[in-house]
């Protein structure tokens, strides 16, 4: 399993619960476990209100959500049900937020009811708005954490893991074995930047912002490609935390492709509001001014990027005003709890989310699963776009990346 992310481990983890007789190894580019996406998200433990329905994501989620709590309870890792209310502060967002409701509904998510002003207050003092869809079963936890514990899960049960290991190329072995009729047990070398090689017979690819360039070194599809976009967070003050009980959302426009911002509590204590989103020069590029030729290149040569673009000048135009200035985000802030100030806030963490994109221009919004053809790529399955909500999917997409995995590689 290349990449040790939430879903690498989870996956990983399953595998070798399912298959104990095999050897596993996951091999991770960093010197430490979800590092990137799964160390840097919002942490959340979303309900499914969101997807399209029958959509893998509305089904995962909602599954994943389940299966998430009873992880952390076996294992006594903490989390928080905190709730989450998606408000509507216009009038013309309530049509949108009533078919929020109904979208959640038909996703089985458990608990969602519409309350009104004086029951969006009753909740969350500070907020104010006219209508708001409750969702009682969102919560939040660490999943750094939890991505840990499936590490543990994993070795214990006789998996491998070998960090600073990043994988630059995969092929098959050239010469056959002398012993074996069906040439090499383990025909597949899987190379790393320092020249090492590890032979195996069947790789997952669980690489985040670098899926689309795993899947070309191995002869597979480049596409969907992957463009990155970075989201930057403020945090509450420490003694401002009180404002904020629960997770407090925007009813997202569908016109715009992401979700807009949100005032976030972590397990920590505070609150983290945000985040933007905004085009990142490199693809690991957590600072404003952090930047890869290579990457940069990659995204603006690529069509896709351009018709998107194209699409949305007004609301990427507007996204780059308020990632320089702060003003700009309270404001933001100021439409849900207006005693927000911009003497209560300060700049806070970032993340890159690796956001599949198609040659139209289009996001792809479902998960994506694939593998390819000829001797390598029938022995590759790639998980090619696992963005939010894959964290906390994850236990649900490794059940689903196992049953393919067997099914793909006869095992």
């Amino acid at each position: 399993v290349v990449g040790a992310g939430i879903v690498g481990l989870a996956s990983a983890r399953e595998l070798v619960r399912r298959h104990p007789s095999l050897a596993f190894a996951v091999l991770e580019k960093e010197k430490e476990l979800a590092h990137h996406q799964s160390g840097r998200n919002s942490g959340v433990i979303h309900s499914g209100i969101y997807y399209k329905p029958g959509s893998l994501k509305a089904k995962l989620c909602v599954q994943g959500a389940a299966l998430c709590y009873e992880y952390c309870d076996q294992k006594g890792i903490p989390y928080k049900q905190c709730g989450k209310l998606i408000v509507a502060v216009e009038q013309d967002e309530i049509p949108r937020l009533k078919a929020l409701y109904e979208r959640g509904l038909q996703n089985n998510v458990r608990g969602l009811k519409l309350i009104g002003a004086k029951e969006i207050q009753a909740k969350e003092p500070f907020c104010r708005g006219l209508m708001a869809l409750d969702s009682p079963y969102t919560g939040i936890v660490n999943y750094k954490q939890v991505a840990q514990s499936y590490a543990e899960d994993f070795q214990e049960a006789g998996g491998t893991i070998l960090t600073d290991f990043e994988v630059t190329n995969m092929e098959m072995a050239k010469e056959s074995s002398s012993e074996s009729e069906d040439g090499l047990k383990y025909p597949v070398i899987v190379r790393n930047s320092k020249g090492e090689e590890i032979y195996c017979r069947h790789i997952v690819t669980c690489a985040g912002l670098y899926s689309d360039r795993l899947s070309e070194i191995s002869g597979c599809s480049p596409e969907p490609r992957i463009v990155p976009f970075r989201g930057d967070y403020l945090v509450l003050k420490p003694e401002k935390c009180y404002m904020v009980k629960g997770n407090i959302y925007p009813v997202p426009n569908p016109q715009f492709p992401f979700l807009g911002f949100h005032f976030t509590p972590r397990m920590d204590g505070s609150v983290w509001l945000g985040p933007n989103a905004v085009l990142a020069f490199k693809r690991e590029g957590y600072k404003l001014f952090d930047f890869s030729t290579g990457d940069f290149l990659d995204a603006v040569m690529y069509s896709g990027l351009w018709k998107l673009v194209l699409r949305n000048l007004s609301y990427g135009l507007s996204e780059m005003y308020r990632a320089c200035f702060l003003s700009a985000q309270v404001k933001q802030l100021q439409k849900f709890i207006p005693e927000v100030t911009i003497n209560d806030v300060l700049r806070g963490p970032s993340g890159v989310r690796a956001q599949a994109l198609d040659s139209d221009g289009n996001l792809v919004d479902d998960f994506v699963f694939d593998g390819g053809s000829g001797d390598t790529g029938s022995r590759i399955l790639h998980v090619r776009n696992a963005p939010s909500p894959a964290a906390t999917s994850s236990l649900a997409i490794a059940k689903m990346i196992a049953d393919e995995v067997k099914r793909r590689f006869e095992l």
